[in-house]
């Protein structure tokens, strides 16, 4: 199996994370927040802009996460990308589910809450409201009541069983408060963002 791929002075891993080294790639400036999950054979692709992941997300086999532009796309805190799913959007906020094979465009900012349902295709020029839906083979869309539900569980699981099978990226980056703050910042701002 070949290790990770990646330039590791460029690459900020949070204590309490857990970064799979095999057959992962993460490429450019990326700062991955603490109790962030990343499985073998992901994807993350900074070289054109930095990438900025923070707390609790699980990013799963397969994923792509690439930032087509040289402004930072930041990913807020507890969002799930499934297996293979593809995502280019410059802002993901808190508590979102890319769904298996969904592809994500660079044009579309996904606000709180979110679910892109397995295989769907979404590159329109907008800020998805909070608690969207987009699911079926036409990508349609309904507005749910309550956030998806956190994967405290399955991350703690991950954090506890994936060192004993697989090779562990040391953390070098301890969390400071600048950081977490800029994070929020990012996040509670997405109300205002408007797509490019």
């Amino acid at each position: 199996m070949s290790n990770m791929s990646t330039n590791k002075q460029n690459v900020k891993i949070s204590i309490g994370s857990i970064v799979c080294c095999e057959e992962t790639t993460l490429l450019g400036d990326i700062t991955i927040g603490a109790k962030t999950v990343i499985h073998p054979t992901a994807v993350i692709d900074a070289t054109k802009g930095p990438v900025v992941i923070g707390e609790s997300n699980l990013i799963e086999e397969r994923v792509h996460i690439i930032n087509t532009c040289t402004q930072p796309l930041i990913i807020g805190s507890h969002n799930v990308f499934e297996v293979g799913s593809h995502c280019q959007s410059q802002h993901v906020g808190d508590h979102n589910v890319l769904e298996s094979k969904c592809r994500v465009g660079s044009k579309t900012l996904l606000s709180n809450g979110c679910v892109i349902g397995a295989m769907c295709c979404v590159d329109c020029d907008q800020l998805l409201p909070e608690n969207t839906v987009i699911f079926g083979t036409d990508c349609r869309r309904r507005t749910q009541n309550e956030k998806p539900t956190q994967q405290t569980y399955q991350l703690d699981f991950l954090s506890k069983i994936l060192p004993n099978y697989q090779r562990i990226e040391k953390p070098n980056f301890k969390s400071n408060t600048q950081t977490n703050t800029a994070m929020t910042t990012s996040t509670s701002s997405t109300a205002s963002l408007s797509p490019h």
